[in-house]
């Protein structure tokens, strides 16, 4: 029988549902209303009302999350850098293996992040020829918005390089802000610097307990990020026989 769904997956194809509908409307305005725009040059998002601002609001609400271990809805994989989200073994950590499979998965990291650096050059060269503009920057922004939820619960690229299991096993989960908000980097302005800037708060925290609590992040001394206890069943279809 199949199984049911469970609720933290009902959960996030709604939010999945919600982002595209987000991308398409933004799109919308920027065809037929790019005056509301306007709010990502400099000052002007103290100075103009845009329904920017409720995805700027969004935006931060979701990356504070990530930094604060209060909102209790995350799911494991992300909030797995809290003390609260960790489940030792009885027995002793086996620290010489805990080291390999962090440094593995480290270089694996350098590889996604090397890989888009690439891709933000390649926007960043298509900005500063000004065959895009600010808007089409803000735009790429929502689109990966969208492309961060398929990459949950559709398909993952960076799978491929990283060869982790699942969202909740994965080494760069939460750099899905920092990803998403890269984009702006380039364009300045109130708008896109306070959310990079905490963009890259969520990322360094992130990284930090990587360094401090290494084991909180494997499942071979968290167990709750194994296959038997996972309550938020994320993952794809394909990743499901594991579980058996």
């Amino acid at each position: 029988m199949r199984e049911p769904m469970s609720k933290m997956r009902k959960n996030y194809l709604v939010r999945l549902v919600l982002r595209s509908l987000i991308f398409v409307a933004f799109v919308l305005l920027f065809i037929f209303k790019p005056e509301f725009f306007s709010v990502l040059e400099g000052g002007r998002f103290f100075t103009e009302i845009s329904p920017l601002h409720l995805l700027w609001v969004l935006w931060m609400f979701d990356m504070l999350c990530q930094l604060v271990p209060v909102w209790k809805k995350l799911p494991v994989g992300s909030g797995k850098l809290f003390r609260g989200r960790f489940r030792p073994f009885k027995e002793t950590v086996n620290y010489p293996a805990l080291r390999n499979h962090i440094i593995a998965a480290t270089r694996a990291a350098y590889k996604v992040f090397f890989l888009w650096v690439g891709l933000l050059a390649v926007i960043a060269a298509l900005y500063y020829t000004r065959v895009i503009g600010k808007e089409i920057l803000f735009l790429i922004s929502v689109c990966f918005y969208v492309c961060d939820l398929i990459c949950v619960l559709i398909w993952c690229p960076f799978r491929l390089i990283m060869k982790n299991r699942c969202c909740t096993t994965c080494r760069i989960f939460n750099w899905d802000h920092l990803m998403m908000m890269s984009p702006m980097i380039f364009m300045g302005g109130f708008y896109s610097v306070s959310l990079i800037l905490v963009a890259v708060a969520a990322f360094l925290a992130w990284e930090l307990c990587i360094l401090m609590y290494p084991e909180r992040f494997w499942e071979q001394s968290n167990a709750a990020l194994q296959c038997c206890e996972c309550t938020d069943k994320l993952c794809t279809q394909y990743c499901r026989k594991l579980r058996k």
